[in-house]
Formats: structure tokens, C-alpha cells, sequence
């Protein structure tokens, strides 16, 4: 079956539908991973967009349910060069076609994405239709022009938990896993070996604006009990939990839509520890008293080289954003602590008097490098130090 992907400004491209044969917008943008498709799908920071992956081949591997994100994908479209039919994994439950058909999100494969990724580079981000329905190219380029635009959008509240919970009580969630090693002699019919955690020092409120499960796995894994509040959570209710520390999610949407919960984290920044990641990064600077502003095509992928200020240091991280905070808007009691070395935007922040930090790029990757993993453990040693005060 053919399928479209037209843009707002009216480039289109023509290919092969997989998945499910509906029609859907949402803004368009590209991931350079090579790995992780899975949980790209299903990390809800890709609320009301449809992702094109570099990368040539996508689906060998198929799908599981231990590496989703969270309990649903997110895509809007799904846009890739070639699909793999006949994944090939001793993990995989059902193919890549198999699993978008069961969520009802259209795919198109057979295009140029290398061109598409260059257009989007040139133009920026933009909104774009996927369709098996509409044959008509003008036609299609209307409904991509015709939908809701990201600048504005307040897409934390379809994502966000409606209720508060306690992460992985039990700690059947949370344990690190490995592939056994035949050559040891420990295969023997098992599927997989899993570590032990350590028992919680720390006990800490993580909003959910879009809560990828590893952050919630890696804050368990460094020795933290969690509790989930959704976005709404007001500041009282989070202090009268009486925690270590208070943690600020990743997410969708525009951060400076978030009036409601800007007021909340500012609330909260005298009294407790915090460490802020992605969306969460953008919200601190907004209760900074900064502000944020569109990026041109966004940083997607494992491959973004971020420089530490204070030490020179240069990790290769994985991120998911499309906005950036401005390093000029905040007042001076904030320093800026890293920058992405591609284009010079601000990385990381943290704040002269209070035990506040945040980083714009994702330490617990899935998928991506582990150069910044080290963040989890400086939280819990500023949580250490502040106790100690």
C-alpha cells in the first residue's frame, strides 16, 4: 500500500505504508540513533511529534515489553528507509508492522531519509502529515498545515500519572540485568542474570512530566526509594511527603506552556535538593526566572558531545529535545555548567546557593551512552551533603 508524507511548506515524499493505514499529524523531526527504536516509540518526551530514524534498517531486532518506556508509544508516524519483516532476536514477541498496526500509528518506509533529514536540517521542524487514505499531495500538505503547532503545546498533562505511586516497591523492576555468558557455563535455559539492588538510603519525589521507567530504574539502582506525583502536585503536598530531595522528569511539549507547574518548582527550590533532567531542565530555568526558546531541529539521538565547564570534560550523551533554555535570561545567582559543543546552547545548570541542578540530556540513555550515568550519584551526594548541614 502506498503511503505520503507530505510537509507544511510542501515537500513530500512517497513510499510503502506499514503499520496502521490511518491518517496523522504531528510535528516531524529525526533521531540519529542506530539502536533504541523501541524506546524511542514509547518515550513519552515524543508526544504529538513522528519521528524519521537515520539510520538505514530498522526492526531487525522486533519488539519486547521489557524495553518499552513506558506502557504505550507516543509517535504521532513512524518514518524509516527500509523495514525489516523478519526480526531476528531470541527477545522479540512481535514485529516492528505488528506492534504500530496494535497501537494504530501509521509507518511509511522506502523514503530518502538521508534527504528528508538535510530538508529538515535546512528548514527546521515543521508539521507533517503520514497518510494511506489521501492520495492527493495538496491535499495532504493542507492537513499538515492544518495541525496543532508544538510552540504552545501543553502535552505533559496527556502523559503525566493521574495518580501518586511508589516505584517498584517490591524491587522487581529495578534490578540491573546481563546477558549469562555461555563460555562461564551459566546459559543453562536461563534468560538473563539479575543483580541484587542495594538497600535505599535515600528517599525522594520524582514529578512525572513524561517519566521514562529506566530514570525511575537508574534512581532505584544508585540507592533511591521513589515516589511518583503527577504534574500537578502542588508544592505542599510534595514537602509534606517530606523527602531527601525532589526529582523533575523528562517530557513533551513547550516548556514555557507550563505556567502551572513553573510556579510549583519555584516553591520548592529553597527547601529541597533537586535534580532536573530534559523538560525538567527547561522548567528549573523557567522557575529561575529564565526563559526557553524553539531550537531550529532539535538535539535527537546518542551522539550529542556536551562540555562540563567546571572541568573541561566532554561526554557523548543521548538527548530528546526540541527547545533550549537561554543562557542570557537567567538571573545571575544561576550558572550555566555545561554546553552542547555543536551548537553552543545551554547543557547543564546549577544554582550558587541552593542544592539545584539540572542537565538538558538524558543520563539513564536508553538507548544511548552511559557517559553521564555519574549524574544519579551526584545527586545522592548532594542529598548526602545536605543532610549533613
Amino acid at each position: 500500500m502506498k503511503a505520503i508524507l507530505a510537509l507544511e511548506d510542501g515537500r513530500y515524499f512517497e513510499g510503502e505504508a506499514f503499520g496502521a493505514p490511518v491518517t496523522r499529524t504531528g510535528e516531524i523531526c529525526f533521531n540519529t540513533s542506530m539502536t533504541g527504536y523501541q524506546e524511542v516509540l514509547t518515550d513519552p518526551s515524543y508526544r504529538g511529534q513522528m519521528v524519521a530514524m537515520t539510520y538505514p534498517l530498522i526492526g531487525n531486532y522486533g519488539v519486547n515489553p521489557l524495553d518499552t518506556e513506558s506502557d504505550q508509544p507516543h509517535v504521532r508516524g513512524f518514518i524509516i528507509e527500509e523495514l525489516c519483516e523478519i526480526p531476528s532476536n531470541w527477545r522479540s514477541q512481535q514485529s516492528l508492522d505488528e506492534y504500530l498496526k496494535h497501537w494504530e500509528i501509521p509507518g511509511i518506509q522506502g523514503i530518502d531519509t538521508r534527504a528528508l533529514t538535510k530538508h529538515l536540517r535546512t528548514r527546521g521542524a515543521m508539521r507533517a502529515v503520514i497518510t494511506s487514505e489521501v492520495s492527493s499531495v495538496a491535499e495532504a500538505v493542507a492537513l499538515a498545515q492544518a495541525s496543532p503547532s508544538m510552540e504552545g503545546s501543553d502535552y505533559v498533562k496527556e502523559v503525566s500519572t493521574v495518580n501518586p505511586y511508589h516505584w517498584d516497591a517490591d524491587n522487581s523492576d529495578s534490578c540491573r540485568w546481563d546477558i549469562p555468558n555461555p563460555s562461564q557455563g551459566t546459559l543453562g535455559g536461563e534468560t538473563g542474570v539479575f543483580h541484587p539492588l542495594s538497600e535505599t538510603r535515600h528517599r525522594v519525589v520524582a514529578y512525572d512530566f513524561g517519566i521514562k521507567r529506566n530514570i525511575l530504574r537508574r534512581l532505584r539502582q544508585e540507592g533511591f526509594e521513589v515516589q511518583v506525583v503527577p504534574s500537578t502536585a502542588k508544592a505542599e503536598d510534595v514537602l509534606a511527603l517530606k523527602p531527601d530531595g525532589v526529582f523533575l522528569s523528562n517530557g513533551p511539549g513547550d516548556p514555557a506552556a507550563l505556567d502551572y507547574i513553573h510556579e510549583e518548582i519555584r516553591k520548592l527550590i529553597p527547601h529541597q535538593p533537586i535534580f532536573a533532567i530534559c523538560l525538567g531542565h527547561q522548567i528549573l530555568g523557567h522557575a529561575f526566572g529564565g526563559k526557553t526558546f524553539k531550537l531550529k531541529f532539535g538535539h535527537r539521538g546518542g551522539n550529542q558531545p556536551v562540555k562540563d565547564l567546571r572541568s573541561g570534560k566532554v561526554s557523548i550523551t543521548s538527548q530528546n529535545h526540541g527547545f533550549a533554555v537561554d543562557g542570557e535570561s537567567l538571573p545571575s545567582n544561576v550558572e550555566v555548567t555545561h554546553l552542547n559543543l555543536n551548537d553552543q546552547t545551554v547543557e547543564g545548570l546549577r544554582h550558587k546557593e541552593w542544592p539545584v541542578f539540572s542537565v538538558q540530556y538524558h543520563p539513564e540513555a536508553a538507548p544511548g551512552p552511559n557517559d553521564a550515568s555519574y549524574f544519579f550519584r551526584e545527586f545522592a551526594s548532594l542529598i548526602d551533603a545536605t543532610k549533613g548541614k
